[in-house]
């Protein structure tokens, strides 16, 4: 088995320039990859940092990539020492006032703000799911459901 290297600093640049160097556009990835475009181009925005295993896989097969390399490049849940109570809570925090303009989350590791989001998703059934999303400014924190 071979080691594969990383050439990117993060998910977003590896997606970018995996996708230039197939010749393909946000769009035409994202009919490639059977997903959205607002989910290719948030990945490559950098806001998303941690995919679902069906979004993974998808990209995978769509730039012609292994899961592998896809996982090398997201940011891992290096979190696990944050209580599950606080992590529900923050979710909770986020969904109830995200409406709110003046609204600041701070990260429960290093306490700097939160840039925050919630994810809009639909089920099998086609009922509207929110997903609170967070991911920290200063530290490799991410919040996501």
């Amino acid at each position: 088995m071979t080691k594969i290297t990383k050439k990117y600093d993060n998910l977003a640049q590896f997606v970018f320039h995996t996708r230039e160097k197939l010749g393909l556009s946000v769009s035409g990835l994202s009919k490639k990859c059977n997903l959205n475009e607002e989910i290719i181009t948030n990945i490559e925005a950098g806001l998303e940092l941690f995919l679902p295993s069906t979004i993974r896989q998808k990209l995978a097969k769509g730039l012609r990539v292994s899961l592998n390399e896809i996982k090398m490049y997201e940011k891992g849940e290096d979190y696990n020492f944050v209580s599950p109570q606080i992590l529900e809570e923050l979710r909770l925090d986020i969904l109830y006032n995200s409406e709110n303009k003046a609204y600041t989350a701070f990260c429960p590791i290093c306490g700097s703000k939160l840039i925050t989001r919630i994810a809009k998703l639909y089920d099998l059934e086609d009922n509207l799911v929110l997903h609170p999303k967070a991911r920290c400014s200063k530290c490799p924190f991410q919040l996501h459901s």
